[in-house]
């Protein structure tokens, strides 16, 4: 599975971006509905950390507290493409974006932890000035 994530920039603080992913490869070609999706970011000098999660059929989202409202995780299995929906940005919210992919196919529910999530994008660079 090959994840390519774009839609990173520089923004001032209150402004709007929205990330994509794509997957592609055989395994995506076949059941790229049938994985999760997730979102994580990682700030200069810090760990990377969960942002938000979507399941395979796009029925469950979870988002992180700290961009709850704010942050919308979505997909569009047609085009095997997920979302991120960031709106009122603030300069705490600048990091590197990564997309991830479940490593369960069909998981019953959602996954936010880091360690289930098996293929991972190169990453997007989101900078939000002040």
């Amino acid at each position: 599975v090959q994840l390519q994530a774009y839609g990173g920039g520089l923004v001032q603080a209150g402004g709007s971006l929205r990330l994509s992913c794509v997957a592609s490869g055989r395994t995506f070609s076949n059941y790229g509905s049938s994985y999760g999706m997730g979102w994580f970011r990682q700030a200069p000098g810090k760990e990377r950390e969960f942002v938000a999660a979507i399941n395979w059929s796009g029925s469950i989202t979870y988002h992180a507290d700290s961009v709850k409202g704010r942050f919308t995780i979505s997909r569009d299995n047609a085009k095997n493409t997920v979302y991120l929906q960031m709106n009122s940005l603030k300069p705490e919210d600048t990091a590197v974006y990564y997309c991830a992919a479940d490593r369960t196919r069909l998981r019953s529910g959602i996954s936010i932890t880091e360690i289930d999530f098996g293929s991972w994008g190169q990453g997007t660079l989101v900078t939000v000035s002040s």
